[in-house]
Parts: C-alpha cells; structure tokens; sequence
C-alpha cells in the first residue's frame, strides 16, 4: 500500500487558482483509492475554509483528509501543557483551531507558549517585539511554530513566511522552537500515523524542495517534486535529489501508472 501527501499552494491551487489538471489528478487519486492526506503550511484557514476552497475547484474531501499546523500543534499544547495558556500570533481565522486553549493577550506575561504563525503584513515590530518579551520573561515558556517555511509565491511574487520570524525569535531568546509543521520530521510522521502507513509507503508532492522535499526524506517518506508553484530550476542545485520529479500535479496519474503501478 502506498499514499500520497499532498502540499496545496503551488500543487493544487496558486495565486486562488487550480493549477490545470489539478482537479483531474485528484480525481483519478480518489477513483483509485489511493490513501491521501493534504498537509500544509497555511496558517491563515482552518481546515473548513480549505474544504471549501477545494470544493470550487471541484475537488471533494473533508477536514479529516487535512492536517495543518494549527491542529498539530493544538494537539501537542493540549496534551503537554498543564495550565493551557498560550498567546497567539496567528491570524485570526486559524484561532479558532485553538479554541480548546486559555488564549493570553499580547501583553500577558504568564504564558505556558507562544505561538508563531503566518501574519504577512500584519507582522510589525511591537508584535514581534511583544512575542519576544513574552519568551523571554519565562524560562519555561514554549516558543510553538507553525512550520519552518522560508517563503511562498504570491500574486506579486515571493514573500516572506512564518520561517524567518521564527528564526529571528529564536536568535534573539536563545530558544529552539517546537515546529508544528513542515519540514519538522513529527509533522510527517503524524501524517503517516494518521493514515496507518510506515512512511516509507509515502510519498510526499510538494513545490518546496526543502519543506517538502528534503522535509519528507528526512523523515523517511519518498518525495516528488513539481515543477510548479515556488519551484525554480536553481532549487535542483541545493544537493537535495527529489525520488521523482513532474513538471505539475497534472502529471500525476502518468508517472504513479509508470512508476508505482495502479494496483494499490
């Protein structure tokens, strides 16, 4: 038996789009019941709102079928956190993924975690200040990212990530975060358990040739690499060598038929 992992942006969808083909290739996955997860890096949806996107695409799957940072990381703090208080710097529609948690105010000083997730513009040098100041009042408290992305495309090109301000927080509270998403191995191997695979039976399609591609081996899963999304030729030159590469997720069904056979 093997599955499949799916990344979103730049696999399935860009810039509010389906990448062409997209829709086709998921179907052809669903008829042939290939085992299948989307895990992605977006912490600004829940998974609601990604059913939902998927679903004007024409793809249909369920929250069950979605594993986000947000989830995996509301999951651990859950279970690791005695008192639950955690501050979040997360947009505010994936605040409700931690809606089981004591959420503090920016200014809070007591908190169990601090959560870093993607706030694009929204990020200024008080908020990140005030998440530094929370870190560093506490020895104990939790620095929580939510996935390690450097950058993503956007309409206007590349943009910054969650990776760099987590990064910036870490060098400035001598702190190494807890990653609750792509490329940590945990955020892989929670996938894998989820599907009751090994995860040596997956593979992972992804765009980003380190949160995906060098995330997935790392963590004992096969990856294929498109050739769409943030993907640039130079990526192929970082010593990091994808099991198979598409030029897009169109491709699918052709190289699965090839390379791994129809018979699941």
């Amino acid at each position: 038996m093997t599955g499949i992992l799916f990344d979103l942006d730049g696999v399935i969808y860009q810039s509010g789009n389906a990448i062409p083909g997209a829709t086709e290739a998921l179907k052809w996955v669903q008829k042939n019941n290939i085992p299948h997860l989307y895990v992605t890096n977006t912490t600004s949806k829940p998974r609601a709102a990604i059913v939902d996107l998927l679903a004007e695409f024409g793809i249909t799957t369920d929250a069950q079928h979605i594993l986000t940072p947000p989830v995996a990381a509301s999951n651990w703090l859950s279970s690791q956190l005695e008192n639950h208080k955690v501050s979040l710097y997360v947009g505010d529609a994936t605040k409700a993924d931690f809606s089981t948690l004591s959420i503090c105010p920016d200014n809070e000083k007591d908190v169990d975690a601090v959560v870093i997730g993607h706030l694009g513009e929204q990020w200024t040098f008080q908020r990140l200040n005030a998440a530094f100041r929370q870190l560093n009042t506490n020895a104990d408290t939790h620095l929580i990212a939510l996935g390690l992305t450097r950058y993503w495309e956007t309409p206007a090109g590349l943009e910054l990530d969650v990776g760099p301000f987590v990064k910036a927080l870490e060098y400035a509270t001598g702190k190494e975060a807890i990653v609750c998403g792509k490329p940590s191995p945990s955020f892989f191997l929670a996938a894998a358990k989820q599907l009751q695979l090994k995860p040596e039976e997956l593979f992972m399609i992804g765009d980003d040739i380190q949160g995906d591609i060098s995330g997935a081996q790392q963590a004992g899963l096969k990856a294929l690499q498109v050739r769409t999304g943030k993907f640039r030729e130079t990526d192929l030159q970082q010593g990091i060598t994808p099991d198979g590469i598409i030029d897009s997720i169109a491709d699918l069904a052709t190289w699965w038929t090839e390379n791994i056979g129809t018979h699941n």
